[in-house]
């Protein structure tokens, strides 16, 4: 159950150190950029089990799924891309939009590691691990629509700044 720990760390990390950094100078922080940065970095981790953990990947795939070996490294390639656009500011809301989708489609996979007990990240504790994933696929979408997507204001600060 270590991973979704991680992934939280990683997602609020930029934003931490830029908020701390923001309040012992005292200079306004863009907190939509470190947003999208924290999603970058957990993207790029999730990418990189693609390619370190191909196997257990496999295993979170149906029997049915054709060409898993290959599917597994395009969706890290996918990912991989999506992350890298997280850093760039003209590609952001692109990158936020598609990490979005990419959220959505891939909770099947998901769904079917956990309640067989298979694969990877807690999912070999079954159906009890959704209890976690659920809400941190949720809030990882909330976190891409109001922080990386919205143009909101936190205290008079805006997001899109």
């Amino acid at each position: 159950m270590f991973t979704p720990l991680l992934i939280l760390l990683i997602l609020v990390f930029p934003l931490f150190v830029a908020y701390s950094y923001s309040s012992f100078n005292g200079y306004p922080i863009n907190i939509k950029k470190y947003s999208c940065w924290g999603l970058g970095f957990n993207f790029l981790f999730f990418s990189l089990g693609h390619f370190v953990l191909t196997d257990g990947m496999i295993e979170m795939l149906p029997m049915w799924v054709p060409l898993k070996t290959l599917l597994i490294y395009f969706t890290g390639l996918i990912e991989l891309f999506v992350g890298l656009m997280l850093f760039i500011a003209r590609f952001q809301t692109f990158a936020a939009k598609l990490g979005i989708l990419i959220f959505i489609i891939f909770f099947p996979a998901n769904v079917y590691a956990a309640i067989n007990g298979i694969g990877l990240g807690g999912h070999q504790w079954g159906p009890i691990y959704l209890l976690i994933r659920a809400p941190l696929q949720v809030l990882l979408i909330a976190w891409a629509y109001f922080l990386c997507l919205k143009d909101i204001k936190f205290n008079n600060i805006n997001l899109s700044d």
